[in-house]
C-alpha cells in the first residue's frame, strides 16, 4: 500500500523547513518531544490554491483521501463559558460536534468556531491548521483511526505545504484524547 511521501517528488524532514512554517508549529517540532523521532515528521510543498483535501487529492492521488486527516477547531459552550479544542479526523469523515465532541467537553452546546477565532487563536492560516502547535490549554481530541494510521497528511499551519506524521506521533501530541467515534461517515 503506498504511503502519501509517494505522491510527491520532494518530501523533506519537518526539521529542516522550520522557515516555512507558522511560529507555533516551527516551536513545536524544534522543541518536539515523544517516543516518535521527529525526523519521522516530514513537510512537503505544495500549492496554497489546492490546500483543501478535495483539490489537493484530485492533483496528488485521489488515494491520498484515506491517508489525510482534517484538523478543525471547535467552540463548546456552557453557561458564559467558552472551551476551543481541535478535532483532527480522517478526510472521508466528519468531526460529531454534537455528539462526541459536545460530551467529550461536557459542554451543552458545541460547533465549529469561527474563523477569526480559529486564525487568530491558533496562529495558523486558515485552511492549514494543524494540530502540532496548537495552544497548550486547547484540548486535542484525535480520532482513533487517526491514530492508528501507519502516516496522515495533515496541515502545517499555512495553506501552502502539509505535514505527513506517524498517526501515534499525533496521538501523543501534547493535551490529545484519543476517541473512537470522533469521526463519523
Amino acid at each position: 500500500m503506498p504511503v502519501p511521501m509517494d505522491a510527491f517528488d520532494d518530501v523533506r524532514p519537518a526539521a529542516e523547513c522550520l522557515d516555512l512554517l507558522t511560529g507555533p508549529v516551527a516551536a513545536a517540532i524544534r522543541d518536539w518531544r515523544g517516543s516518535v523521532p521527529v525526523r519521522e515528521l516530514r513537510y512537503v510543498d505544495t500549492d496554497p490554491a489546492i490546500a483543501d483535501t478535495e483539490p489537493l487529492v484530485d492533483r496528488y492521488g485521489r488515494w491520498l483521501l484515506e491517508q489525510s486527516a482534517n484538523c478543525v477547531v471547535v467552540a463548546g459552550k456552557r453557561g458564559g463559558e467558552v472551551t476551543l479544542a481541535a478535532c483532527l479526523v480522517l478526510s472521508t469523515t466528519r468531526v460529531d460536534v454534537n455528539g462526541v465532541v459536545r460530551r467529550h467537553l461536557g459542554a451543552r452546546k458545541a460547533s465549529f468556531a469561527p474563523m477569526d477565532t480559529a486564525v487568530g487563536d491558533s496562529g495558523m492560516e486558515y485552511g492549514g491548521i494543524t494540530p502540532i502547535g496548537l495552544p497548550a490549554s486547547w484540548p486535542l481530541l484525535v480520532d482513533a483511526a487517526v491514530a492508528d494510521a501507519p502516516y496522515a497528511l495533515i496541515g502545517s499551519g499555512r495553506r501552502r505545504g502539509k505535514l505527513i506524521v506517524p498517526g501515534k506521533a499525533l496521538a501523543e501530541l501534547p493535551g490529545a484524547t484519543v476517541l473512537e467515534g470522533l469521526g463519523v461517515a
